[in-house]
């Protein structure tokens, strides 16, 4: 009996939860030439017809350069260039499970035919990035996100500099509050956090991420649907570089996350000029939830979309949520007429 227990705590402990946390400093952070690790294995079923079909290629452009953190993790940075001079530069960050070339793939050229130098990275844990699927740890996410700021703006000196977040990114984006920035963008930000959600949902995703660490769940969000945009979440499935299914441990950190940005809600928004998104059919952070912290928190700029889904920026409403953002970026200090329907929904009038 007692070899049988030893073996369980064995077992459970090495079931226990994983976070890959930064190395240690070794080096400077710098822009380098983009070195591709081996795309992630895709298996496609052979058949008597012939060979399977070729592996699929990540969506978006091919990163032109690589993010070279102090402890030399490698984030692949993609861009979207305009035309002519640009005048203002962006760094997009990606939800959960999402890779920087991916979540811009619709509104990316859009954004960049308004003038805008367009980059966006692949989040450490995510994407192109080595030990993808393990959580990293929350203070490595925000601190990526500064260096980054860090070293875009060197490399495009006088031009204003906004950074934008998805959903996860948005979370970075809010807790990262980079110096020297012109703006935020939050798109439909993961505050579903704090007081704001489930009592149960917590204690029983630290238990199971204690236990069962490893064990991976669908990204999906099962039954819900993050956009109406049918061809965007067909290729997210498919995509080598998405995460289809995310570890018990990993989604224990994104909910940490969730709760730091909610309690940072309070002091932001203000100093930094900042724009929150939400959609009126999000499924992903509730739309009630999300009405609750905003609201609660204060926050003072918030556009609400009503046909508006999680993913604004693939959603069928991306079109206005372009021309917000360019608007936004154009002078941050002042209103967009769609804030009146973001108030008029903060106060239970939508």
């Amino acid at each position: 009996m007692a070899r049988a227990l030893l073996l369980l705590l064995c077992l459970l402990a090495a079931c226990g939860p994983v976070e890959r946390p930064p190395g240690p400093a070794t080096r400077a952070p710098a822009i380098e030439p983009f070195l591709p690790a081996p795309l992630p294995r895709s298996f496609a079923p052979t058949t008597a017809l012939g060979p399977p079909p070729p592996a699929p290629r990540p969506a978006g452009p091919a990163p032109e350069a690589d993010l070279v953190m102090a402890d030399g993790m490698r984030l692949p940075l993609r861009a979207w260039r305009p035309e002519g001079a640009p005048r203002a530069v962006l760094l997009a960050l990606h939800g959960m499970g999402d890779h920087g070339g991916n979540f811009l793939v619709e509104s990316g050229p859009a954004l960049a035919a308004g003038g805008v130098l367009v980059y966006s990275m692949d989040q450490r844990g995510f994407g192109w990035t080595a030990h993808r699927g393990l959580w990293p740890g929350l203070e490595a996410l925000i601190e990526d996100a500064r260096t980054a700021v860090r070293l875009l703006r060197a490399r495009h000196p006088g031009l204003p500099f906004f950074l934008l977040g998805e959903s996860l990114g948005g979370a970075i984006a809010l807790l990262a509050a980079p110096e020297g920035v012109s703006g935020l963008v939050l798109a439909s930000p993961a505050i579903w956090g704090g007081p704001y959600l489930p009592a149960l949902f917590r204690p029983a995703l630290r238990v199971a991420s204690s236990v069962l660490g490893p064990l991976a769940v669908e990204a999906s969000a099962g039954p819900l649907a993050a956009s109406d945009n049918r061809a965007a979440l067909e290729r997210f499935a498919r995509d080598p570089l998405t995460l289809r299914e995310v570890r018990l441990d990993l989604l224990r950190g994104v909910v940490a996350t969730m709760d730091a940005a909610v309690a940072a809600l309070p002091g932001c928004c203000r100093a930094t000029p900042t724009l929150v998104l939400f959609g009126g059919r999000d499924q992903v952070i509730p739309t009630r939830a999300a009405r609750r912290a905003l609201r609660e928190a204060g926050v003072p700029r918030v556009i609400f979309y009503p046909s508006g889904w999680h993913l604004l920026l693939r959603d069928e409403v991306r079109g206005e949520v372009v021309e917000d953002v360019l608007g936004f970026i154009a002078d941050p200090a002042a209103p967009r007429p769609r804030e009146a329907a973001g108030r008029a929904w903060l106060a239970g009038r939508w």
